[in-house]
């Protein structure tokens, strides 16, 4: 998730303060990935270091207004005609787990699958339960929080079947056939030996 984008996607609708951008990414995400402020601020100061956005002076109230710059304008119309590239590799925890479960000697994989099936249930039994808890579900904003919602509901529904393939994949092996030892084979790089000295 890009806050870097997200950030100058709404300042380019106009100047905006750190607070303000804040309550402006809540509102258009249904606040389903909180922003504290340092990392609003942390983040503005790079565009500003990078020229796609302008510190303002204070007003009256002290608020220090951030504008779009027309390089960051241009960043903003990349982003929203580029599609999301997602990394070819995985850094999904449950991928990683159930990895290295299935290849440690001992560990009771059926039951790692089950805790997170019961898990992976519940979340997707409150995501289907939730209500916009705003006003109007069908204006703009309960539409921008319908479509994170949809997509959370939609990825812990493919976590469950995801859970049910690995099931019966792990099924077809018996996991003693599974378990991995050691390698005798030393890679040849590594941190050299420690010499002592006089």
């Amino acid at each position: 998730m890009s806050v870097r984008q997200s950030l100058l996607a709404i300042l380019d609708q106009g100047p905006c303060y750190g607070y303000q951008l804040r309550a402006e990414f809540d509102r258009r995400t249904g606040s389903t990935w909180p922003l504290n402020v340092g990392q609003i601020y942390n983040t503005l100061d790079r565009l500003e270091r990078d020229g796609l956005v302008e510190k303002g002076a204070p007003d009256e109230h002290g608020h220090v207004y951030w504008q779009i710059t027309d390089a960051g304008s241009a960043a903003v119309r990349e982003w929203l005609a580029s599609p999301v590239e997602r990394p070819a590799g995985t850094r999904d925890e449950l991928a990683i787990k159930l990895a290295m479960a299935a290849t440690l000697p001992g560990v009771d994989v059926g039951g790692i699958v089950d805790v997170q099936r019961r898990a992976s249930r519940t979340r997707l039994d409150a995501l289907r339960a939730a209500t916009y808890p705003g006003g109007d579900a069908e204006g703009p904003e309960g539409i921008a929080w319908s479509l994170v919602r949809d997509a959370m509901t939609f990825q812990a529904e493919a976590e469950l079947r995801w859970l049910d393939h690995a099931e019966r994949r792990l099924a077809e092996h018996p996991h003693h056939a599974m378990g991995l030892e050691l390698s005798t084979i030393r890679p040849k790089r590594g941190r050299p030996a420690a010499t002592a000295t006089r």
